[in-house]
């Protein structure tokens, strides 16, 4: 089966196709992205623009025709903090749908980091024991842990990396003052999240799922992504706190210079920084691995997973074959191609 799934977020706007049969691992097939900066193209109401609904809706479309060329079977399409917490968030995605057929669902911040962890733990297996995952975003901050499938707890705090940059650090480089600051308040904002998941005890494995977490990786020295998802990589404290002060001394066109960090992200990955280090302090962890899994491929499993029981369960009006795509994503005339 070739499944995709769009993810609308942040900081980028990402198709994402695999294919996959009963049993077996979701192999990439093929991707489609583009660098759409949401929270860029907000009011001073805090709506989406006209022309970031039309950058949106472009690629939307572009998406979807991207998936029928290539023989997606199936299509899930969803949203994040950028539209969930627009002032305008319910009227774009009506926008969206009637425009481009889609139906962009929806998450919240507690769902995204229970499917992200859902994510992880496929990726590690049983023999991980209890995981805590984190995972920065553009928006949000996730955190999630347990010992099953699913997380005992899921929370989400508004700390992602593109959220603080334009909130606290003005400056390139950022000031003294302006880092002290966020530092405190990042601190403020995590603890009572952190306390949280005190009576869990200690986790077994403490993993970092997101883009940001694999940039600071990389900065610190683990193998490039062309190495391949199996290879082991890790992000100590202690390189941590290194890398911190030197991107908070570094203007953003010095960033770009680094490994792993991309020209849309420099501006972001000090507050990146930021937020990991204090994260790791406050569950006092010294290191954490970095998943090559998250959010995109949490959605998929369940999808999977999904299609799975409807075959051995065949229930009167459930299931989507390739002839039924057009409608599952209920392409109009109307603007859509």
């Amino acid at each position: 089966m070739r499944l995709g799934v769009l993810d609308i977020g942040s900081n980028t706007v990402h198709l994402l196709l695999v294919d996959a049969h009963p049993g077996a691992r979701p192999v990439p097939f093929a991707s489609h992205k583009r660098s759409l900066q949401l929270v860029a193209h907000l009011d001073a109401e805090g709506s989406i623009t006209d022309h970031g609904q039309d950058e949106l809706v472009g690629f939307v479309r572009e998406a979807r025709e991207f998936a029928r060329r290539h023989d997606a079977e199936d299509f899930l399409a969803f949203c994040t903090s950028a539209i969930r917490e627009a002032a305008n968030g319910p009227a774009v995605l009506a926008r969206v749908q009637d425009e481009t057929g889609v139906d962009l669902q929806e998450l919240s911040g507690d769902q995204e980091a229970s499917v992200t962890f859902q994510a992880v733990r496929r990726w590690y297996g049983w023999g991980a024991g209890s995981i805590l995952n984190l995972d920065i975003g553009g928006g949000s901050f996730e955190m999630a842990m347990g010992s099953d499938e699913l997380p005992e707890l899921a929370l989400s705090v508004p700390l992602g990396a593109g959220r603080l940059t334009r909130n606290w650090l003005p400056e390139d480089p950022p000031s003294a003052k302006s880092v002290k600051e966020l530092r405190r308040y990042i601190r403020s904002t995590l603890k009572d999240a952190a306390e949280q998941f005190a009576p869990l005890g200690r986790p077994d494995l403490v993993a970092g799922s997101s883009k940001t977490f694999r940039s600071l990786a990389r900065i610190a020295g683990a193998e490039p992504s062309a190495a391949g998802p199996f290879v082991r990589r890790e992000l100590r404290l202690e390189d941590l706190k290194l890398w911190t002060k030197r991107l908070a001394a570094m203007p953003a066109r010095d960033r770009i210079n680094l490994d792993g960090v991309s020209d849309m992200r420099a501006s972001q990955v000090l507050a990146g920084a930021l937020v990991a280090e204090a994260a790791l302090e406050l569950f006092d962890v010294p290191s954490m691995d970095i998943c090559p899994w998250a959010l995109r491929e949490g959605l998929l499993l369940r999808r999977f997973d999904s299609k799975m029981f409807e075959a051995e369960h065949p229930l009167p009006g459930i299931g989507v074959g390739h002839e039924q795509l057009d409608s599952r994503i209920r392409s109009v005339s109307k603007g859509g191609g």
